[in-house]
């Protein structure tokens, strides 16, 4: 028997077809991949937009809205991204609970969602020392807490009035801090390592004897 040594007519157009699909999705994919900031980092917010995302302070998943903006799936005790907007007054809904909010152009918020009571929108100004580490304390409890480190002999941030806020800019560090009333620790943390131009955001919900402080070092990107 003798063997075909010519290549096949078919084969060849098939050779061929399978070329040009390979060429055309390297073509693709190089586009993709060259498609400027925008493929990379996602939108650039117009000037004058208006930031927020939200807490989920609950133990479930949560959906919430902002206007027309979704911020689907948030994870217990964690935060969605920030999403900017245009600024203005619109009507924002946490799970089953819909509450107005006003958004100031140029600001960034936190729409806190409570495991009892309505959600709260809380202002975030924006860290931008990038040789140092922010922590904050957004003290959403009805008495006044103070930061200390866990041996309760230093004041980090003090006396953080009922739903008011505090900010102490410090050096890159892993540390252990407690929240205390007055003399009194109420509550050890999680151990945080901070980076250098990072904010680390201390949310205390809650009332009475029963509060909740959880650290969320915030997805930060925008979309």
């Amino acid at each position: 028997m003798t063997l075909q040594t010519t290549p096949n007519r078919f084969a060849k157009k098939s050779l061929l077809k399978t070329c040009a699909l390979v060429a055309g999705l390297g073509l693709f994919s190089l586009q993709a991949f060259a498609g400027g900031d925008s493929a990379l980092y996602g939108p650039t917010a117009p000037k004058g937009s208006t930031f927020v995302r939200v807490y989920n302070a609950s133990n479930a998943e949560i959906s919430a809205s902002v206007g027309n903006t979704n911020l689907n799936e948030i994870a217990p005790l964690a935060s969605s991204a920030f999403s900017f907007m245009p600024q203005g007054d619109y009507s924002a809904k946490v799970g089953s609970q819909t509450v107005p909010v006003k958004l100031a152009s140029d600001h960034y918020y936190t729409l806190v969602s409570n495991t009892s009571g309505t959600p709260q929108l809380v202002e975030e100004p924006p860290f931008k020392n990038k040789q140092k580490s922010l922590v904050r304390v957004q003290n959403l409890t009805d008495k006044a807490l103070t930061l200390k480190t866990a041996d309760g002999k230093t004041d980090v941030i003090p006396a953080v009035a009922a739903k008011g806020r505090g900010d102490r800019e410090i050096n890159p560090v892993k540390v252990s801090l407690a929240l205390f009333d007055g003399d009194k620790k109420i509550s050890d943390l999680k151990p945080i390592a901070l980076e250098r131009g990072e904010a680390a955001v201390l949310y205390v919900t809650g009332s009475g004897s029963n509060v909740s402080p959880v650290w969320v070092k915030p997805p930060v990107a925008t979309r």
